[in-house]
């Protein structure tokens, strides 16, 4: 029996971000007409539905849930080194004209061409499903997911007096339609559970937590899955009991893969994203070609991976996220760019734009 094909990320868009309104392409058409009157090199529109929801346990019950919807439409207009912003949660032709409207200050006199939008001629590939986690557990389900978390932990060992669980969950929809004509969208789940346990010994006690999740549903969290969250969670307070005082002064320092990366991003992911770079507020300012690391370090920014937290299908800004080296064998090789500062500095862009939310100009 052949699978079912996957859903039309664009077609759930469309649906969920302009039906209900009335709109349809035509009308975004005639928003870059409007804002087109004007001198601009560069426009877009990031369409965004948000639906989020958190549970959490302690003390054995479940104490707090929370489930939220944010939706609207941000409007940026580029010409020169200018920018200009403008955002509705009113997704409607009239909000849509008034944004276009707030950002005629940047622009100068003149007209240039808006292409009429379509959408790739190649859809990218998909990395996840696009499933609404909340839809794959009822109420009842997700809080005895946490309950079980629950036991799980104190069953590992009999010195575990606390344990704290949450169960949380996203799924995002947007849409970004671009001057250039480009037209795309996306689905992007995520869920998360995170296990955090307090274990006591003879008058002292110690904490460990674990957890994890990605670009799924709820259906992820199985019992073994959850078991191991659990394991994780008491082994590393076990540990704590068992340690002493951490010695001071210079050492060497092993990290292992997985969250660690997350010292590597603050370190030196940053300083390696173009605007950074551009403005020569890096210390990779004017470097590449230069070792900037110790040989055989290789540096990679990837959004590639499939069902990864940190992996999309496409960027912010409508282009299929790639593999980008930044360091290689030591060699400084290149930066992150968004679309905006790749024009500026006269590159390609690496699919890195990120947006906030559709209120916000870039995360």
């Amino acid at each position: 029996m052949s699978k079912n094909p996957p859903p039309n990320p664009l077609k759930i868009a469309s649906k969920l971000l302009l039906k209900p309104y009335d709109l349809d392409f035509e009308d975004l058409d005639k928003v870059f007409g409007k804002l087109f009157r004007h001198k601009l090199d560069y426009a877009d529109l990031y369409f965004q539905y948000h639906r989020s929801e958190a549970w959490s346990l302690e003390e054995g019950i479940v104490k707090s849930g929370s489930f939220n919807i944010e939706q609207g439409v941000g409007v940026r207009a580029i010409t020169g080194e200018k920018t200009a912003f403008a955002y509705s949660d009113d997704i409607s032709l009239k909000a849509l004209k008034d944004a276009a409207d707030a950002t005629r200050a940047i622009a100068d006199s003149g007209r240039r061409k808006a292409h009429k939008i379509e959408s790739a001629k190649k859809a990218p590939l998909a990395l996840y499903r696009a499933d609404n986690p909340h839809d794959s557990l009822d109420d009842v389900a997700k809080v005895r997911l946490l309950e079980r978390l629950e036991a799980m932990a104190r069953a590992e060992d009999p010195r575990v007096s606390e344990v704290m669980a949450s169960l949380v969950g996203t799924w995002e929809v947007v849409m970004v339609a671009r001057s250039d004509g480009h037209l795309a969208a996306d689905v992007r789940p995520l869920v998360r559970v995170s296990v955090t346990v307090i274990m006591e010994q003879n008058g002292r006690r110690e904490q460990g937590s674990g957890g994890g999740g990605g670009r799924y549903d709820y259906g992820y969290f199985s019992d073994e899955v959850l078991a191991g969250f659990a394991r994780a969670a008491v082994h590393q307070a076990r540990v704590n009991l068992g340690a002493g005082p951490a010695p001071a002064g210079l050492m060497t320092v092993v990290l292992g893969n997985g969250w660690p990366g997350i010292l590597l991003h603050e370190a030196i992911g940053h300083g390696l994203e173009g605007d950074f770079n551009r403005k020569e507020s890096s210390a990779f300012s004017g470097r590449i070609g230069q070792q900037v690391a110790a040989k055989g370090v290789t540096v990679v920014d990837d959004g590639t991976l499939p069902d990864r937290r940190g992996s999309l299908t496409i960027d912010d800004e409508g282009n299929p996220t790639q593999r980008t080296v930044l360091i290689e064998d030591g060699i400084l090789v290149g930066y992150m760019q968004d679309m905006l500062n790749a024009r500026r500095m006269a590159v390609a862009p690496t699919a890195n734009g990120r947006r906030a939310s559709f209120a916000h100009l870039r995360l």
